[in-house]
């Protein structure tokens, strides 16, 4: 069986003993895995900062979306996971700094826990690759008019 998919890894020691990737394209499609804020050296960024972990992860699906031939312009859908719901807010504020153009559908959880207990948010993302995505339809503001017959 031929496996057409591409995966991206980060490095995290969590992917190989899980059997996880950052990401995985199949064809048009990509899935980026529930992501930590974690920094290069695998330290969480931002400890006790909503914000700023937010930022974190989103620059890391990003990265994982460039690796992949994709931007954020391509996400459709994203998922935000919280360990305090009091935090939505300042996450919401920077999920909509890098896609209040893009709009993607969002579902926003609180969730029991994390792996680890520094760690107040990740985020899911899944784009399609079409040409769709760069220039999404604008909405209609008025009825069209009618056009007068040729004389």
């Amino acid at each position: 069986m031929h496996d057409n998919r591409t995966r991206v890894s980060t490095g995290s020691p969590f992917e190989p003993i899980v059997g996880i990737s950052r990401a995985v394209r199949a064809g048009n499609l990509i899935a980026v895995t529930g992501t930590a804020p974690l920094g290069a050296d695998g330290m969480t960024v931002g400890l006790a900062d909503p914000a700023a972990q937010a930022r974190r992860c989103i620059e890391i699906i990003r990265a994982a979306l460039n690796e992949l031939g994709a931007d954020l312009r391509h996400v459709y859908r994203t998922r935000t996971l919280l360990a305090r719901i009091d935090d939505w807010e300042a996450v919401a504020r920077v999920h909509g700094a890098f896609f209040r153009g893009i709009r993607p559908a969002n579902t926003s959880v609180q969730v029991a826990r994390f792996i680890d207990p520094d760690w107040l948010v990740e985020f899911e993302a899944d784009a399609i690759i079409d040409d769709e995505a760069a220039e999404p339809p604008r909405p209609r503001t008025s009825t069209p008019k009618k056009k007068k017959p040729m004389a």
